[in-house]
C-alpha cells in the first residue's frame, strides 16, 4: 500500500473508476466528471491539481482530489458552487489503514497547512481521516462554512408533496400563473440532452439581465451542463414570455438525488414570480417523472429554500496545520494505525 501524487487525470490508473462510480452516488460533486470541469475551468493563477492517492498494485484504493498553490498550500479541489467534499475510500476492511497511509503521505508534502471544504458534518471518512492527520503530526480546526437545505421525497407523488407545502407558496404560485396567462403569452421548455446551446445562449441572455454578479468563472457552468446533459443528468427549464427568456433553472439529476444547481430571472418580471413559477414546474418533473428520492437546494440559508425544503444539515471547513515532530514518527504511526 502505498501514498502516490498524480498531477494529472490521465495519470490515473482505470482502477480509479471504480472509487469515482461509488462516490458520484453519494453526490455529483464527488463525480469525476464535476472534478476534472473544476480542474479544466475554475483554477486561479499558480493552481495545480495534486490528486493524493494510495494504491495497492495499481489498485487505487482512495483519492483526495487537492489544489496546491503558493499562496493557499493544499486545499481541497472545489469552488464556490461546490457544495460537498469529502475523501474517497474504497469500501473494504482496510478502511482504516487507507487512511493512515494517505494521513502519512499527506504529512511528508512540502506544505504547512491542509484545508478541506465543504464536507459533511457527520461525514465518517474525513472524521476518520482527521484522527490520524492528528497522529500524523497535524493539529486540525474546524468551523462552520453554510447551511445546506433538502428534502427526502419518500416515495411522494408532486401532488401530495406539494399539499405540504406553506398555504402562502401555493397561492402565489396559483395567482401569478393566473396572471401570466392572462396578460402575456407564455411557455416553460425543458432542456436535457438537445438544444443545449440555444439553451446555454438564453440563459446567458437572463444572467445578464439579473441581479447576480458577473462570474469568476465564466467557462465552468457551460461546460458542465454540456458534460451533464451528455450524461442524462440536466433539467435546465427556461420560461420565455412573448418568445423572450426570462427565467432560468438550472438542476441535475443524479442517481435518483435532484440538485437544484442554478437560479436566475429578469428582474423587470419579478411581479410574475418567474423563479416560483419555474420551481413548481421543476418540482412536478423530477418527483412525477423521475421518481427522485431527494431534492437537494445546495448551498444557502435563504427563506425560500425553507419553504420548499425539509432538512437542515451543516456544511464545514476543515484546516490542518502542520507542528513540529520528532524524526521518523511519521512511519512509526503508520505502522501503528495498520495493526
Amino acid at each position: 500500500m502505498n501514498f502516490v501524487i498524480y498531477t494529472h487525470w490521465n495519470q490515473l490508473p482505470d482502477s480509479a473508476s471504480i472509487l469515482f462510480a461509488q462516490a458520484e452516488r453519494d453526490s455529483l460533486f464527488l463525480s469525476r466528471t464535476w472534478f476534472e470541469n473544476l480542474s479544466a475551468h475554475a483554477l486561479a493563477n499558480q493552481q495545480v491539481i495534486r490528486l493524493a492517492c494510495v494504491v495497492d498494485n495499481e489498485r487505487v484504493l482512495a483519492v483526495l482530489p487537492m489544489l496546491n498553490s503558493p499562496r493557499d498550500g493544499l486545499c481541497a479541489l472545489s469552488n464556490n458552487f461546490t457544495t460537498l467534499f469529502s475523501a474517497l475510500i474504497i469500501r473494504n476492511n482496510s478502511h482504516t489503514a487507507i487512511l493512515a497511509c494517505l494521513a502519512a503521505g499527506l504529512s511528508q508534502m512540502d506544505v504547512n497547512s491542509i484545508h478541506l471544504e465543504p464536507i459533511d458534518a457527520d461525514d465518517v471518512n474525513v472524521a476518520s481521516l482527521c484522527q490520524c492527520m492528528e497522529l500524523c503530526g497535524f493539529k486540525s480546526h474546524t468551523y462552520f462554512r453554510f447551511y445546506n437545505w433538502s428534502h427526502p421525497v419518500d416515495s411522494q407523488g408532486f401532488d401530495e408533496y406539494m399539499a405540504k407545502r406553506p398555504g402562502n407558496i401555493r397561492n402565489l404560485i396559483t395567482r401569478k400563473k393566473r396572471k401570466l396567462e392572462r396578460e402575456h403569452a407564455y411557455d416553460i421548455r425543458l432542456y436535457m440532452d438537445a438544444d443545449i446551446e440555444r439553451a446555454l445562449a438564453d440563459y446567458q441572455v437572463i444572467y445578464q439581465s439579473s441581479w447576480k454578479a458577473n462570474e469568476f468563472y465564466p467557462e465552468f457552468t457551460p461546460n458542465i451542463v454540456k458534460r451533464f446533459s451528455r450524461l442524462g443528468w440536466l433539467r435546465m427549464a427556461i420560461l420565455y414570455i412573448e418568445k423572450n427568456p426570462v427565467a432560468a433553472q438550472i438542476w441535475f439529476v443524479v442517481h435518483g438525488k435532484a440538485n437544484i444547481y442554478r437560479l436566475a430571472y429578469d428582474p423587470r418580471w419579478k411581479s410574475y414570480s418567474p423563479g416560483s413559477i419555474l420551481t413548481e414546474y421543476l418540482m412536478r418533473y423530477v418527483i412525477d417523472t423521475d421518481k427522485v428520492s431527494e431534492i437537494d437546494y445546495l448551498t444557502g440559508n435563504e427563506r425560500y429554500k425553507q419553504d420548499w425544503m425539509t432538512v437542515r444539515k451543516e456544511r464545514l471547513g476543515m484546516r490542518f496545520v502542520k507542528q513540529p515532530v520528532q524524526k521518523n514518527i511519521f512511519s512509526r504511526m503508520y505502522q501503528r494505525l495498520r495493526h
